[in-house]
């Protein structure tokens, strides 16, 4: 067999399902491992790789080319089912940091190393017998570096990243603040882009949800005053700029609230990458700061200090 026979032959044995036995998962498990046509599975290694050098090493090695924008397929049909199955682990990055990376277990690197010599099937067994502990020891290790945070007084998780730190910081820390008896309509996670999202009140209120739509990090509305927050948590890129306003305003053309546009970030370091970018008429937050507000609000707040 080539190497790619032998990589779904492994991917069988260690029991994923057939859908998980395809070239493009075997492709992914030997680029994982490091492996090459003529590599021999003893020389196998399991550092941390992004998904798009996965696609290059196919490209590169077995003269499989996959679309840039295939990423999404990847994601989905190899990494999480290789997770599940505590065959891969990731480096507790946010998925949208440009260093997000995958990597073999050490457990099933150790058995893979193994496979086409005689203490294979002694050590497939002793994998096999010990998967299910495997899999609760690395569920437990991702559900430990989650971020738990209250919303609209029930618990959720945010995956590990200065994304959802500030995020929760928002919800946790500026809405008690700023918009005071809010409640949370929609907030994203790096992991999970509709972590919360009441989809009905949204509807109601005449905000699009749109496939193609691409809504604010942390949406707040404050029904007495008939406010509404669109507020965008700032850590890489995103702030609240024209344009942004311009995309909101559609999304939002027959909703009657007020509108109020908030960039949120972490340090007054950040804030100023983003200056610049900034749009008129909107407000800064910055977490380290949480009981000040900066308005890029011309003379709406203009008057002497008291």
């Amino acid at each position: 067999m080539n190497k790619l026979e032998q990589a779904k032959d492994i991917l069988a044995k260690i029991g994923m399902p057939k859908a998980q036995q395809a070239d493009l998962c075997a492709y992914t498990l030997l680029s994982l491992l490091n492996i090459k046509e003529k590599s021999k599975w003893n020389t196998a290694t399991n550092e941390y790789i992004r998904i798009h050098d996965i696609m290059g090493f196919i490209k590169q090695n077995y003269g499989v080319a996959y679309a840039e924008n295939s990423r999404e397929t990847f994601r989905k049909q190899a990494m999480h089912h290789f997770r599940i199955a505590a065959l891969i682990e990731d480096n507790s990055k946010a998925t949208n940091s440009p260093n997000y990376r995958y990597r073999i277990t050490n457990e099933a690197l150790n058995l893979i190393k193994k496979y086409g010599t005689n203490e294979w099937n002694k050590e497939l067994e002793k994998y096999l017998k010990n998967h299910k502990k495997l899999i609760s020891i690395y569920e437990n290790k991702r559900n430990l570096t989650k971020i738990p945070v209250k919303i609209n007084g029930e618990n959720f998780e945010f995956s590990t990243g200065k994304h959802n730190e500030l995020q929760k910081a928002i919800i946790e820390e500026f809405a008690p603040r700023f918009a005071q008896n809010s409640i949370v309509l929609y907030v994203g996670d790096t992991k999970d882009k509709d972590l919360y999202k009441d989809v009905e009140l949204l509807e109601k209120l005449k905000i699009s949800m749109g496939e193609h739509e691409k809504l604010p990090d942390v949406i707040l509305y404050q029904k007495e005053k008939k406010w509404i927050y669109f507020i965008e948590a700032v850590t890489s890129v995103g702030p609240i700029s024209p344009k942004r306003i311009v995309e909101i305003t559609d999304m939002t053309k027959d909703c009657k609230l007020g509108k109020i546009y908030v960039t949120a970030f972490i340090d007054m370091k950040t804030f100023k990458k983003f200056t610049e970018q900034l749009a008129w008429e909107t407000e800064v937050w910055l977490s380290e700061m949480p009981d000040h507000m900066i308005h890029l609000n011309g003379d709406k707040f203009m008057g002497p200090r008291n």
